[in-house]
């Protein structure tokens, strides 16, 4: 973890109630939640459907001015780059394969005021990093093959959080390291210790009884490892 920039705690609203979505959004906020990610997902590129940019613009009209950061799971990917910064995205991130064009995507993200981040599934190497980190403000490791939530987290990616963390620091960038794929109470930690300062859960928070107790839990491992 980067000792200089604050964990972030990343609720993903793929595992909250859509029926009251902006209330369950509002409640991760007030219990110390950072950021909300945003899973969006085409039946395409994978293998399931989630929310658009009408979503996002909805919690926006309804108040929620917390930092939005939206994970473009599309293919392919520019026009939705394109809504969500109409929308009101902070962040948006995306795949490599989700693109021919990953500069000009990339380049769209910044020029359109949002801050810009590239995804790497489980089995995508780190080497499209070299040709854009210096474009980047996030970096999304996938610690499960996205496409759905509740998945278990795959060990195997605690090295390439490593691998990442080194490039980042090589680079000089202030670059954030986002984890995304089982995280919970009981592997926090060690995500936290592989590089991670930014760390996406689902289920483990919003499928939780009390929303404060497993955040602030979540902050101790951070903070212990």
């Amino acid at each position: 973890m980067n000792p200089s920039a604050p964990p972030w705690i990343c609720p993903s609203i793929l595992a909250a109630d859509f029926a009251r979505l902006g209330e369950e959004v509002s409640d991760v906020l007030a219990a110390g939640a950072d950021t909300i990610h945003f899973d969006v997902m085409d039946n395409h590129y994978v293998p399931n459907l989630s929310v658009g940019p009408l979503v996002l613009r909805a919690l926006r009209k309804a108040g929620i001015d917390a930092c939005i950061d939206v994970h473009l799971m599309v293919k392919p990917v520019d026009r939705l780059v394109e809504d969500f910064l109409a929308a009101g995205a902070d962040y948006i991130t995306v795949h490599p394969e989700s693109t021919e064009h990953l500069h000009r995507t990339l380049s769209m993200i910044t020029d359109g005021g949002a801050k810009a981040g590239l995804v790497f599934n489980p089995a995508t190497p780190l080497s499209a990093l070299e040709p854009v980190i210096d474009m980047l403000d996030l970096i999304l490791i996938m610690s499960v093959n996205p496409g759905f939530g509740g998945q278990a987290f795959i060990p195997s990616s605690l090295d390439k959080l490593r691998q990442a963390r080194h490039l980042i620091d090589a680079s000089g960038r202030d670059i954030r390291l986002q984890i995304d794929g089982g995280i919970k109470i009981d592997n926090i930690g060690a995500a936290a210790a592989a590089g991670a300062d930014a760390f996406v859960a689902g289920t483990a928070i919003f499928g939780a009884n009390n929303y404060t107790d497993t955040i602030s839990a979540m902050r101790d491992e951070i903070a212990d490892a």
